[in-house]
């Protein structure tokens, strides 16, 4: 899943930081601005851990880019996406068989190559915004 990240200019004094908009309270920083996008896939896993606690199943609705940039908070930073593998969020993966039309399976392949997920945290993260959907 990808999440917009506005990320604050460091300089050799100042670290790069990085605030995720749409999960308040969940920031990170790094010394480079490298770092500090990688540490924010760290940052968003451990924010959503309790999300994800067995009987939850709360996918977050993202922000797109055009919106959060129009925000007056976010004036003078940096943008960015994170690709966080929702799959990572449970302790144990655990490997089962299923049967799908090969038909769709192809298709469920291509869409996932396409996003830059796997097949696994393709249909794990499709099984969780569909769950949570019919929770609300």
């Amino acid at each position: 899943m990808w999440f917009p990240i506005a990320i604050e200019l460091g300089d050799a004094k100042h670290a790069y930081g990085v605030i995720v908009p749409d999960l308040p309270g969940c920031f990170s920083a790094g010394d480079t601005m490298e770092e500090a996008i990688a540490n924010a896939e760290e940052a968003i896993l451990l924010h959503l851990e309790d999300d994800f606690a067995p009987g939850n199943a709360r996918v977050p609705s993202v922000s797109t880019l055009a919106d959060l940039r129009a925000r007056k908070q976010y004036r003078g930073f940096t943008w960015g996406v994170v690709d966080v593998d929702l799959g990572k969020l449970s302790a144990k993966s655990l490997r089962v068989n299923i049967t799908v039309p090969e038909r769709l399976l192809n298709t469920i392949d291509e869409y996932a190559e396409r996003h830059g997920e796997s097949r696994s945290a393709f249909l794990t993260r499709a099984a969780l915004e569909a769950m949570a959907k019919d929770a609300a």
